[in-house]
């Protein structure tokens, strides 16, 4: 297990207890030192990179195909995100990838209702782009 990802690293999302997790864009090369642990919001599935990373469906613009599979996806990621470096990207980082880091902020405690603006206030402000995307942080908080 290596070090968290440093706090000043662009991209980083620290959550209320303290777990660091990257978001980023598959568009920008990966970062140094390499994740430990990958979450990919992909319409197909990636690429192997020398890393273990978990592969979620999911269409630019849309939802995740499998709701119950991101839960369970993002459950372990949370878990890792305690002394692993996590990473979670798709496309360009905003969309997915913020729906995905709101998703893990409610897991952290975040209410539901306040984890869109926990995530573009502390990752980026254009993060969950769209209406159906922030309903669905809503019932993810109630699921």
């Amino acid at each position: 297990m290596g070090a968290p990802w440093p706090a000043e690293l662009r991209g980083v999302l620290m959550l209320p207890s303290g777990r660091r997790v990257l978001g980023r864009g598959l568009r920008s090369a990966p970062p140094e030192p390499p994740p430990e642990f990958g979450v990919y919001l992909l319409g197909r599935r990636p690429a192997a990179w020398g890393w273990e990373q978990r592969w979620v469906r999911w269409r630019d613009f849309g939802l995740p195909a499998d709701d119950l599979e991101l839960r369970r996806v993002l459950e372990e990621a949370w878990e890792r995100a305690n002394g692993e470096r996590v990473e979670v990207a798709c496309g360009g980082g905003t969309g997915r990838t913020g729906t995905a880091l709101a998703c893990l902020a409610v897991l952290d405690g975040v209410p539901a209702e306040d984890a869109v603006a926990f995530v573009r206030r502390h990752y980026r402000p254009g993060a969950v782009e769209t209406r159906w995307q922030r309903r669905f942080v809503l019932r993810f908080g109630n699921g």
